[in-house]
């Protein structure tokens, strides 16, 4: 999969590309992450990409003509979108979606990391195929949010991953939250890991875990446990270990 991620500030992204499994995915050859330089397409002694609002107003603004030129010369993967407030709320939906993109025609997508106090119209409406937000925050700029995108939808592109498994019981993979977890020693201050994870039994301890994973939820996000739904299937896996959902779940 190719990801064009096209910033002021590629050195540094691309350094961040680097850390754990995205590392390990690029020097694999599984993942392409290319960083590009907005400044490079600029012609002035300065490498401006940035300038006054028309109209006035305090800060900068992303100057059309550079990150036009910067996307024409090296034909990105499409989409490409643009990091911005006002774009669609990225969640574990939408990077299964992004990551599908790897075995499109295009091979990928493309992000541009905004900066300043915004871009230039002309780039939302001519140039990107659409936006992308990861909250309800203000940045003083685009790149954490790219980062965000991209290790979320590159660890779900075959191959990132080494158990191809890790993905399919995480958060949001069913709409719940994922289940809570132990690990060695079992007895830690006079805290115990709960017997059935150490039975053996790995059909009930699934189990078990998908019962946990609706308790959670309900507690810390009923949002989505409302959105999701629950099933009598669900009511019955919760009953098996005398468990219940908060009142109204």
């Amino acid at each position: 999969m190719r990801i064009d991620v096209f910033s002021i500030f590629p050195a540094e992204l691309d350094a961040m590309c680097e850390l754990s499994i995205l590392g390990r995915a690029r020097a694999q050859g599984v993942l392409d992450i290319r960083c590009r330089d907005l400044r490079l397409a600029t012609t002035d002694a300065h490498r401006t990409v940035d300038d006054a609002p028309f109209g006035g107003g305090p800060g900068m603004i992303l100057m059309a003509e550079p990150v036009f030129v910067a996307v024409e010369e090296v034909a990105p993967p499409r989409p490409l979108l643009l990091l911005d407030a006002a774009g669609r709320r990225f969640d574990q939906a939408m990077a299964a979606e992004l990551a599908a993109l790897g075995s499109a025609a295009s091979g990928g997508f493309s992000l541009l990391c905004g900066r300043y106090e915004g871009v230039d119209e002309r780039i939302r409406t001519e140039l990107v195929d659409g936006s992308v937000s990861i909250g309800d925050v203000v940045l003083a700029g685009g790149e954490f949010a790219a980062m965000v995108v991209v290790e979320a939808v590159g660890r779900l592109v075959p191959g990132v991953l080494g158990n191809a498994g890790s993905t399919a019981e995480e958060s949001f993979a069913e709409g719940l939250l994922e289940y809570p977890q132990w690990t060695r020693p079992a007895t830690f201050r006079g805290l115990t890991a709960p017997e059935v994870l150490r039975s053996g039994d790995h059909a009930r301890v699934a189990r078990w875990r998908g019962a946990m994973a609706l308790v959670r939820t309900a507690a810390e996000r009923p949002d989505l446990l409302a959105a999701r739904g629950v099933s009598d299937a669900d009511r019955e896996l919760l009953a098996e270990f005398g468990l219940r959902l908060e009142a109204g779940c």
